[in-house]
């Protein structure tokens, strides 16, 4: 039995040309070409897509067409990660969260997921002397070097604590 598709002459897609705040850049087209795809490639029919924060990543720049795609792969196994994460301790607006590995792939996502999109109150992290200055630019309000200070004996109390280590203490 022989399947044969009707691909259409134009198509519709969510598009920017250049760098920015997506809110500002990104333009719907309904009248784009489609594509022709090469002889190693496929061509797929999207039904329904969603952005998500590795797009708004993209489009903000950080990720260009000249740079190795291997770096932007990992980032939706690891935001998806820390969102499940926050979501399965019903991480909320105003509520603090201490987080162990403040710095690692897992642990920065966190930090910015809870200040950004859930509303920390108070974000803490834990990191080695030399990562502090990136817990800092990414929002903490107490950034612990785990060299120096056991976060186990700080006097303030945190709603969550969220290890992205997976050490046993």
């Amino acid at each position: 039995m022989t399947n044969t598709l009707s691909i259409p002459s134009h198509t519709k897609a969510w598009v920017y040309s250049q760098y920015g705040n997506i809110e500002q850049i990104l333009k719907f087209d309904a009248n784009l070409p489609t594509p022709h795809p090469k002889e190693d490639q496929v061509l797929i029919k999207v039904v329904a897509a969603a952005l998500n924060p590795i797009d708004t990543k993209r489009a903000l720049g950080y990720f260009k067409d000249t740079d190795s795609p291997l770096p932007a792969a990992s980032l939706p196994v690891a935001t998806i990660t820390a969102y499940q994460g926050l979501e399965r301790v019903d991480f909320s607006s105003g509520k603090s969260i201490l987080v162990l590995g403040g710095a690692g792939g897992v642990g920065s996502l966190v930090i910015q997921l809870a200040k950004h999109v859930f509303g920390a109150s108070r974000i803490a992290a834990t990191a080695s002397t030399s990562k502090l200055e990136f817990l800092k630019n990414l929002g903490v309000d107490l950034a612990i070097d785990y060299t120096k200070e056991n976060f186990e004996e700080l006097a303030e109390k945190f709603d969550v604590v969220y290890d992205a280590v997976g050490k046993i203490y």
